[in-house]
């Protein structure tokens, strides 16, 4: 989808393995799916820059699409932790939630995203409101990326290898070109980049003398 500038952007907020791991970064019992046993991987990396990336993120206006998952862990934590930094943006913004059941949703302003997940979303993006921002949500993520929904990646890469746990791009990712707009690098080795979309992937070859 070609984003006019009237549309809602919507923002993909990942931390990242080097090998493309984004299951479970914040703790050993955040998602276990498959029998992940390396929960918690990227907490002692977190340093100034990290924290600073996350603000600038999250200090503008935002609403949040998350899958059912993501959605649960967060709203066991968040609506009672409104001392901690970033509890306050989470806990105003709109919550819009993909999910294919039709769980109960506790936390304030949460909404279920009715019928197909695309179409739901693509419907967001058209209506006014402030940028629309995906954290975790594996599963989620996939089906944005395979309907060209996401319009700009904000990636933190951290040095360390899993070798298995939930991708960002997985098996049956659409190929695609990116373009790098802004990066830095923490004080413990995260990669912080922003990325755009930019078409298809463009194919070369080296020429022989």
């Amino acid at each position: 989808m070609e984003r006019t500038p009237t549309m809602r952007k919507l923002v993909v907020s990942t931390f990242l393995t080097l090998d493309g791991v984004m299951q479970a970064p914040g703790g050993p019992s955040e998602d276990e799916e498959n029998g992940f046993a390396h929960g918690g991987w990227m907490v002692n990396y977190w340093d100034d820059q990290v924290a600073a990336a996350m603000d600038d993120l999250m200090g503008k206006p935002f609403d949040l699409v998350l899958g059912r998952k993501t959605y649960d862990i967060f709203a066991s934590y968040w609506p009672h932790a409104s001392e901690e930094e970033g509890a306050g943006p989470l806990n105003r913004a709109v919550k819009y939630v993909a999910s294919r059941g039709r769980p109960t949703l506790s936390w304030d302003k949460s909404v279920l995203i009715e019928g197909d997940v695309a179409e739901g979303v693509a419907a967001l993006k058209q209506q006014d409101g402030p940028e629309l921002q995906v954290h975790g949500s594996a599963d989620l993520i996939q089906t944005l990326l395979r309907h060209n929904l996401v319009d700009e990646f904000r990636l933190l890469v951290f040095p360390v290898v899993l070798g298995s746990g939930k991708r960002l791009f997985a098996d049956g990712t659409l190929p695609a070109g990116m373009k790098l707009v802004q990066s830095t690098v923490s004080s413990n080795g995260a990669v912080i980049g922003k990325y755009e979309p930019a078409g298809e992937v463009v194919i070369g070859e080296f020429g022989q003398d």
